[in-house]
């Protein structure tokens, strides 16, 4: 178990944060380093040729270490979205082939697989989540000879959901589909192993669960995909592009491994250096010890919730980092609004109201959520 680590933030005690799953607050560390590169930007004499690639690699270094990758599989991305449309562009798809969704997945793990099957003429399939059961069961059901991609990712956003990715992975590998994984609302929080799950692609945006500053987040290629067609052409995925002077000697040769899928202008001084400090941060404390925290901490809130009528899926159907709280007769309107004017900040998805705490809430926090909760439903 990890204390509360309120204090590398900066959240006024008065403030009820639970509301991670929207956007991480910055830690003081990863602020400082933006600053850092902020300034270093207004000062471009000191800049040398190495700083558009020592950061870079530091970051995509950590990142590996976070899924047990080697740092050549991992690429710069602005955008879960582009990571996904950097998988569509590469996975093999034949005319009449299925890609298998989930219900409610979130959009930019949806528009690039639609306009995939568009083109090529296939199909989705689209996988609710049983009312009473097993939802990786569900989806192992959906994956047969037909299914050319499986795209999920390891907890849905509305309610926390949980998919056992290494039975899909077997099962993908067993019929010749790729496997997908949007991780954005796990990634930092729930261990990931791609030895274990053996996804083709895994993507992360930054700023939630990583602590990370948006606009920057991380795609794994699994080797096989070393070769594949990037989405742009710039100069720093090239070979030999850590020679300024030779830069009109054009390539085409790409730098090794998935730096081939890096997006133009990876190099940014604030943002890859703040997204290290965070993923410093995660490694120290321990993505193991940072789940096992979270998973008490959303336990004792649906335990408490289910006083006041509120049910949530149970422990081992979802994320023990997420909780999606369930009222009978529907979300009752304007509540998040509501709890807002109280200092209590968590969000509406679907039909669940997303609690989703870190490590910087306190008992204090749930506390404050409690009280403004039975204030604002009478």
């Amino acid at each position: 178990m990890i204390p509360c680590q309120r204090h590398l933030f900066e959240i006024p005690d008065d403030v009820a944060y639970l509301n991670c799953g929207y956007m991480a607050p910055l830690m003081r560390s990863v602020t400082e380093a933006g600053i850092a590169g902020v300034t270093q930007k207004a000062r471009p004499w000191t800049i040398t040729s190495r700083d558009f690639f020592d950061s870079s690699e530091q970051a995509r270094a950590l990142f590996a270490r976070l899924v047990s990758a080697q740092p050549g599989d991992v690429a710069l991305i602005p955008a879960a979205s582009y990571g996904v449309s950097v998988a569509a562009r590469n996975v093999r798809f034949a005319k009449g082939q299925r890609v298998v969704l989930l219900a409610d997945q979130f959009p930019s793990h949806v528009y690039s697989w639609r306009d995939l099957v568009a083109r090529r003429g296939g199909e989705i399939v689209t996988v609710e989540r049983p009312e009473a059961g097993d939802l990786t069961a569900a989806v192992l059901a959906a994956i047969d000879e037909r299914a050319a991609v499986v795209a999920l990712p390891h907890c849905r956003w509305t309610d926390g959901a949980l998919v056992d990715l290494e039975r899909v992975g077997a099962r993908c590998r067993a019929v010749g589909a790729a496997l997908v994984v949007d991780a954005t609302q796990s990634l930092g929080a729930l261990p990931f192993d791609v030895r274990k799950v053996q996804p083709d692609f895994l993507i992360g945006a930054a700023y939630k669960w990583l602590l990370g500053p948006y606009s920057i987040g991380f795609l794994y290629a699994a080797p096989t995909w070393h070769e594949g067609e990037p989405l742009e052409h710039g100069w720093i995925t090239r070979a030999g592009s850590e020679n300024f002077a030779g830069l009109t000697r054009y390539r085409d040769d790409f730098q090794p491994g998935a730096r081939r899928f890096d997006v133009g202008e990876r190099s940014n001084f604030a943002l890859v250096p703040m997204a290290s400090a965070a993923l410093r941060q995660i490694l120290d404390w321990g993505v193991e010890a940072i789940a096992e925290t979270l998973t008490r901490r959303t336990g004792e809130i649906a335990q408490r919730a289910a006083a006041l009528g509120l049910s949530a899926l149970p422990l081992g159907e979802r994320a023990g980092h997420y909780l999606g709280l369930q009222f009978a007769d529907g979300v009752p309107a304007g509540l998040p609004d509501a709890l807002a004017r109280e200092h209590v900040y968590v969000s509406v998805r679907g039909s669940s109201v997303r609690v989703t705490p870190h490590l910087y809430n306190s008992d204090a926090d749930v506390e404050r959520l409690f009280e403004a909760l039975s204030r604002v439903l009478g």
